[in-house]
């Protein structure tokens, strides 16, 4: 153990790291404060799999990764988002959304809600097939919201402290709240449930030259800093990894070739947080 001296020196410099990464210090972005009255209980089992830093990176991408397998989702993102420009700021507002909607007072949560639901309403377009397509599509949020809890929870079961399989259902229904106020419809409100509504989705997604550009930008996007890259290049890997077998296919991506390096590397970082935020 370093001494005491050390010790506080080295968690308040990871602290800040984590900080400076995850809220807009220029806007005056601070971290979401947990509440009693928050949408969830406080100690249940959605304040345990949103709670880590390390965990909700890994899931976070990877969720991306197989958001933007279907079309629909992808054109959304090609078409309207600054993705390209502001990738950093993108993140931001994906896991601050979280942190609002899981920890924050509930009129914080449910005005944030409000918000992406305003957003989503104006996102419409056509794809390149003359399909068109809405944000506020109900299916559509149905697979943004399922791929985002399945990639949390296999995160966290991976890197984190695992759970039950009792304990992952009553996280899917937990969660189900959120893509209520959403408007997303079917929800799953169990494993097999969200599994399910996977393998029933699989049939329209695709993958084309639009895909790859947006998966290679997200994986190769620079580090927001240098003493974050080491610890980004095993989360992103860590994340390819994390993705379904046939999801990986569909992108043309392959399992980490130092696979177990990636896993431990990814757990030393996660159980290094965990330890800076006690």
């Amino acid at each position: 153990m370093p001494p005491p001296d050390l010790s506080a020196g080295l968690r308040a410099r990871l602290i800040g790291v984590v900080r400076r990464t995850f809220n807009d210090q220029e806007k005056g972005e601070k971290p979401v404060q947990r509440s009693g009255d928050a949408l969830f209980p406080r100690g249940c089992v959605t304040w345990r799999v949103h709670g880590d830093v390390t965990t909700m990176m890994v899931g976070g991408v990877a969720s991306l990764l197989l958001q933007m397998l279907h079309p629909a989702v992808l054109a959304g993102v090609w078409d309207h988002s600054a993705f390209r420009k502001d990738m950093l700021g993108r993140l931001r507002r994906t896991a601050r959304f979280i942190a609002e909607t899981t920890y924050a007072e509930r009129g914080i949560a449910e005005a944030t809600i409000a918000r992406v639901r305003e957003v989503h309403e104006r996102v419409a377009g056509t794809l390149p097939d003359g399909t068109p397509y809405r944000a506020d599509d109900p299916e559509l949020l149905a697979w943004v919201h399922v791929t985002e809890m399945y990639s949390f929870l296999a995160a966290w079961q991976r890197y984190g402290v695992p759970i039950t399989r009792e304990e992952e259902d009553i996280y899917y229904a937990e969660t189900a709240r959120t893509a209520e106020a959403l408007g997303a419809d079917p929800i799953p409100r169990s494993k097999a449930e969200a599994e399910a509504l996977i393998a029933a989705m699989r049939p329209q997604l695709a993958v084309d030259a639009r895909t790859r550009e947006v998966a290679r930008f997200v994986l190769e996007h620079p580090a927001p800093s240098l003493i974050v890259a080491p610890a980004q290049t095993a989360i992103f890997a860590a994340a390819v990894d994390l993705l379904p077998d046939w999801a990986r296919a569909m992108h043309g991506l392959k399992r980490p070739a130092a696979t177990p390096l990636v896993r431990g590397s990814t757990l030393a970082i996660a159980k290094t947080f965990r330890w800076a935020f006690g």
